[in-house]
């Protein structure tokens, strides 16, 4: 154990906030699974629990094998990707999957793994081709006409094929694409000409999506109904499950009973009346069974967290891997923030999942990739930091 602990390369401090999350991820997962036990015919939430045990594990993997690879071939990695991945959003939302009866065109089923979110896996990949432009092509130089060409080609074909089925994540992906370019510095002037058209590109969206409702897999319907719900004023107001308010006001219910004692762990009610209570608001579970004590704690490390990724980026000298760092770090902790809003009732229904936390495979995947692109990242800085040092003594 001692060996394996120390082939651990990499910030340490990031591996224990990490595999902290994980550990707590098992239980809370289990205890709020109880619910979909009910809707699955599970006579127990045993089998989710091991679920996600596997979910976890091979998430841990990928964290550990990412970590040893050397940080300049993600760079490759991600120039190769983008064709494949847009190719594969355009099957998935071509051929309109259902899970249960409902709309699930943001879900393919892939033999072996399940079903698969591909919008996911496209986000890693697009903040990692993200981070390779500013980091290593002079924009500054470039006309707008060669950025779009090289770059913002793909961020809009990503964004515009994840958009229909998934607001929410498309609008994460587009803000973070444009948080990253302010920080490498990219013109504001040409900024303000990608806003254009990507205001464009949606208002037409909307309009074939409208014009040709059940052409497209979409959830068009869906969005309307949550934005309007939020800003109603009788959103405290739902009393049955098919209600526009229904989540958001369990989960309020949920953080209302743990108060500041909380229910103790595995005594969630609100769970069983939580559709979504190992996903979208295990973070109201959580506050219920562990108090707002244990939710800020929760916070405190997600913020933790994103400390440490600041910390790695400002400490290597690279710039590409100080973008990459932020690129491919930052939608975790705005992801997390954004769970959290949902789950007190700030922001309207997202379905955005609480990272390394919430139920879900693929998300886990690609957070766990994340993380280990830091920690190699981390690790390549500490590796070159020790030899200059040599070098320094032995001259």
């Amino acid at each position: 154990m001692n060996r394996f602990i120390k082939d651990l390369g990499g910030d340490r401090q990031l591996w224990v906030y990490t595999i902290l999350l994980m550990l707590f991820s098992f239980w809370i997962v289990y205890s709020a699974s109880s619910n979909l036990a009910n809707v699955y015919g599970k006579t127990s939430p045993f089998f989710f629990g091991i679920k996600h045990f596997i979910h976890v594990s091979i998430g841990f993997l990928i964290i550990y094998f990412t970590h040893k690879i050397t940080p300049k071939y993600f760079s490759h990695v991600s120039r190769i990707a983008m064709p494949v991945i847009v190719l594969v959003l355009f099957f998935t939302i071509t051929r309109g999957l259902t899970m249960g009866g409902a709309n699930a065109s943001r879900w393919i089923h892939l033999p072996g793994l399940g079903s698969v979110q591909p919008s996911t896996v496209a986000f890693v990949l697009l903040m990692m081709f993200t981070a390779r432009f500013f980091g290593k092509t002079n924009f500054a130089k470039m006309s707008f006409a060669e950025s779009f060409k090289n770059y913002w080609i793909w961020v809009f074909a990503v964004v515009g094929l994840i958009l229909p089925a998934n607001l929410s994540t498309a609008a994460l992906i587009f803000t973070m694409v444009i948080i990253i370019s302010i920080i490498a510095g990219y013109p504001y002037k040409e900024l303000l000409k990608v806003f254009g058209i990507g205001l464009l590109g949606i208002i037409m969206m909307i309009l074939v999506l409208k014009a040709f409702p059940g052409r497209f897999s979409n959830r068009l319907d869906t969005w309307q109904s949550r934005i309007e719900s939020y800003f109603t004023s009788d959103k405290g107001k739902a009393t049955g499950i098919n209600d526009k308010n229904y989540q958001q006001v369990q989960a309020k219910i949920a953080i209302a009973k743990g108060g500041l004692l909380g229910f103790r762990p595995g005594k969630s009610v609100q769970k069983n009346f939580l559709p979504q209570s190992v996903s979208d608001f295990i973070y109201a579970i959580i506050i219920e069974e562990y108090s707002l004590t244990g939710g800020l704690i929760i916070l405190f490390v997600y913020l933790l967290l994103g400390l440490r990724m600041f910390f790695i980026a400002k400490r290597t000298p690279d710039r590409y891997y100080k973008l990459l760092v932020l690129a491919v770090g930052l939608p975790i902790i705005v992801q997390a923030l954004a769970n959290m809003a949902v789950a007190v009732g700030i922001f309207p229904v997202t379905g955005q999942p609480l990272p390394l936390l919430s139920s879900g495979g693929t998300a886990i995947w690609m957070s766990s990739f994340a993380i280990g692109i830091i920690l190699s990242i981390s690790r390549y800085t500490e590796v070159k930091e020790k030899k200059d040092l040599d070098n320094f003594i032995n001259d």
